[in-house]
């Protein structure tokens, strides 16, 4: 199985939470502020059981692909959970938690990729 880019992989994962109908997905391009990893993926549900589903149908497509993530967290409260591959760190948030923490602010110098079902636009932040 051919190995993806860290960037085809947050796109992977951005794509599988749609299939979930994950909402405002958003690739954040970190890895010139951090070293943490070089890719978030920020997503939003709507309750804490859709943020379990989001989160299983992207570590079930991942796997699929060949990925295990290094750790997950959060997965049993269902409101912040956090799947870690190491290039790329997958957020999944309750859209409360996700306005409070405001990972997107915190990394506002970010280079940002939007995706929607079938469109991808990128961003400059200012």
């Amino acid at each position: 199985m051919k190995k993806l880019s860290p960037l085809a992989l947050a796109r992977l994962a951005g794509r599988l939470a749609l299939s979930r109908k994950g909402f405002d997905v958003k690739i954040l391009k970190i890895k010139a502020l951090s070293s943490v990893c070089d890719y978030f993926v920020i997503v939003s549900g709507e309750a804490d059981i859709h943020v379990k589903a989001i989160s299983s149908a992207v570590d079930d497509g991942l796997s699929k692909a060949g990925y295990r993530p290094y750790q997950r967290e959060g997965y049993s409260d269902g409101n912040w959970v956090l799947l870690d591959y190491i290039d790329v760190v997958i957020h999944v948030f309750r859209e409360p938690t996700r306005q409070y923490y405001a990972l997107e602010k915190l990394w506002g110098d970010a280079p940002i990729e939007e995706l929607s079902e079938g469109v991808s636009s990128q961003q400059e932040t200012q």
